[in-house]
Order: C-alpha cells, then sequence, then structure tokens
C-alpha cells in the first residue's frame, strides 16, 4: 500500500469519533491494511479488531458520509514529515494539522528548538522577562515553542516575533480558533513567521483538557524547557513534569518569593530545576541554534563553546551530590553564570542530572 493510499485511509478513519491511534495500528495489523479494515462488516470488525459499542456506532454513521480528502497542511503518523519525537509518546496525536513554514518540521524533529512557557496572569517583571528571552533565544538562532496562551507564552513569541526568529505555536484549539481571542492577530503572525500546529481537527469545541494534553507534544520537541513564573495550579508545572520524565532540561526563572502567583515556578527550584538568571546562559549552554547561519554558528560557538577544563572538574568533584555553592567553591569559579552553563551542558550531554535543592550529581 502506497504512502498516498495509507493517508487517505487514515484520515478517512481518523475522521471517525472514538478512534485513536492505538486502534487504528491494531486494524492495520490484522486486516493487513486501514483499506482493508473498512470493507470488513461491522460484525467483524468488532469481533477481530476488538471494537467498542460506541467506536461501532460511530463507525456505522460514518460509513453513510462520503469520504473527504485530507487537508493540504495535514500529518499522518507515517507521513516522513511527522516529528519521530512525537510518534514515541505514550499517546501520540492522531493527526497534524498545520500552517506556516513546513521546513520548521525538520528543527522539530531533531527536537532543535526552545520552550516557554509559564502563567497566563503573570507579572509585569514576567512578561518583559520571557519576551526578552524570546528575542535573545530568536537571535541566537533557536526557533522558540509556545503553547499561544495570555501571558507569558504571548510575551516569549513576541520576543522572537522582535527578534526576527521562528516561532511555533502548539495549540490547544482547531487552528482556526484563537484562544484567547486577544491573541488572534499574535497567532496569524505566528503562523506567517513561524509554524502553527494542533492535534485538533476544523471544528473542534473548545475543551480543557486539550490545553494540557498539548503540553506533550511541545515538550516533546524541544531542547530545553522554561518556565517563567507560575502558580501552583497552572499548566506550565505539567509540562514541567513532563519534561523531568523525558529528560528535558528545565530552567527556571526566579521569581518573588511572596508573590503566590509565582509559588508554583519557585517550587520547582526548590526540586532542583536549574536557575535561569541570564538569557545568555542559556543560548551558551545550549550553542548556536540551527537557524543562524554559518559564519554567525562558527563564530557563537568560539565564543560559547564550553570550556573543558571546567568541565572535566566538575565531574570529578560530582561523584556525589553537590550544590551549587559547592561546586563553586571546589572548581574556584568566580562566575556562578558560566557554572551554570557547564553543568546544563553537561546534563545535555547526558553526563550529570540535577537533584532537588539546586543540586547536580554525576551518572555513573
Amino acid at each position: 500500500m502506497n504512502l498516498r493510499s495509507r493517508r487517505l485511509a487514515w484520515h478517512r478513519w481518523a475522521s471517525v469519533d472514538g478512534f485513536g491511534v492505538a486502534t487504528l495500528r491494531r486494524l492495520e495489523a490484522v486486516f493487513g491494511s486501514l483499506d482493508a479494515a473498512w470493507q470488513a462488516p461491522l460484525p467483524v470488525l468488532q469481533q477481530r479488531g476488538g471494537l467498542n459499542k460506541n467506536q461501532v456506532q460511530a463507525l456505522a454513521a460514518a460509513l453513510d458520509t462520503p469520504p473527504s480528502l485530507p487537508p493540504r497542511r495535514w500529518l499522518a503518523p507515517a507521513d516522513p514529515a511527522f516529528p519521530a519525537p512525537l510518534r514515541q509518546l505514550d499517546r501520540p496525536p492522531l493527526q497534524l494539522f498545520w500552517q506556516g513554514k513546513g521546513s520548521t518540521w525538520a528543527y522539530l524533529n531533531r527536537r532543535q528548538a526552545v520552550a516557554v512557557v509559564g502563567s497566563r496572569t503573570a507579572s509585569d517583571h514576567a512578561l518583559a522577562w520571557a519576551e526578552r528571552l524570546g528575542r535573545h533565544m530568536a537571535e541566537a538562532g533557536w526557533p522558540v515553542v509556545s503553547g499561544l496562551a495570555a501571558g507569558v507564552d504571548a510575551a516569549a513569541h513576541r520576543g522572537c516575533l522582535a527578534g526576527h526568529g521562528r516561532p511555533v505555536g502548539v495549540l490547544g484549539t482547531h487552528l482556526q480558533r484563537a484562544y484567547p481571542q486577544d491573541n488572534q492577530r499574535l497567532q496569524q503572525r505566528v503562523g506567517a513567521a513561524g509554524l502553527l500546529f494542533s492535534e485538533q481537527p476544523p471544528g473542534e469545541p473548545v475543551r480543557r483538557g486539550h490545553f494540557a494534553a498539548r503540553n506533550r507534544l511541545l515538550v516533546s520537541l524541544v531542547k530545553a524547557l522554561v518556565v517563567v513564573e507560575c502558580p501552583r495550579r497552572s499548566g506550565a508545572l505539567i509540562a514541567a513534569r513532563l519534561a523531568k520524565e523525558v529528560g528535558v532540561p528545565l530552567w527556571v526563572v526566579p521569581a518573588d518569593a511572596g508573590r503566590s502567583g509565582a509559588e508554583g515556578s519557585n517550587q520547582l527550584l526548590q526540586q532542583g530545576a536549574a536557575v535561569l538568571l541570564y538569557g545568555e546562559d542559556l543560548s551558551s549552554g545550549l550553542g548556536p541554534g540551527p537557524l543562524l547561519p554559518p559564519q554567525k554558528q562558527t563564530v557563537t560557538h568560539q565564543q560559547t563553546a564550553p570550556a573543558s577544563g571546567m568541565a572535566q572538574l566538575l565531574l570529578e568533584q560530582l561523584g556525589q551530590p553537590r550544590t551549587l555553592e559547592d561546586l563553586q567553591e571546589q572548581v574556584g569559579a568566580e562566575d556562578q553564570g558560566l557554572l551554570l552553563t557547564q553543568l546544563f551542558q553537561l546534563q545535555l550531554d547526558g553526563a550529570v542530572r540535577s537533584l532537588p535543592g539546586l543540586r547536580w550529581v554525576r551518572i555513573r
């Protein structure tokens, strides 16, 4: 079965309510192809395909509907452009709807992007910080990923656009819906300069669970996640938890200890997230971004390459958990920002891991 036929069959099945990736893969395995499964009688599908009563009812209604062609900008898991990290999720998306620059998928497939998330009701300080960070990472050549929510997400994307970068918006609604509505113009600008995508089909109602679910997509496609101020109940904390589970380095911007809207992000720092004081610390740890022109990449790499001597000293000291202050004293580092950069690079290389209480330890 060629790719075009498989795409058409996948789209037909994906348009039926109640069918997910696991069910479609099972039908492919049992019947040889989704086309063959579509031709099978309903009782056979229910028995051999393991369909439940609701799925059979939805399928019966869909059989009377003429099949439609997939949208032009639509991806199925079998498509070459479909990012491999998304296929590896426990709950991979059934389909992706997108608009913007298709070349961006290649960067996301290699996790060559940075995510910035935070509170929808952030302080002025946090909004300014997120905007500066978005611009800085754009100028460093890194695509900036966020959920296009109000507050920190929108600020990071405004900064990325100001830095003439490549913003990536992962939506919890379908592409034709801006949420909140005030972000409609910003969403259009992100779609024109970068990429917008969603797993929600056109016309899908806004559901609260969709916003939490999109965090798994956002985290799986980036090389680092930055949380800029959030309360104890926040989607940003869901993203932070997912980042920890899949090994994506987590950076957090410290905030006012007395501000309730920052209790969640400050708690992440207590649990061992890396402190982000300057955007340069993040860009130095990551190195030049994939969008940076080759001539600038060489210069930037020379300026920000990790000092191998300090990295070796850190590894020697991290046989047991150490705090930042301990390490600073042991290796004689005057610049705490440079020390954090080295630790972040070692974490990216899989040589060390962070622990609660701002401590690090070597991975044996």
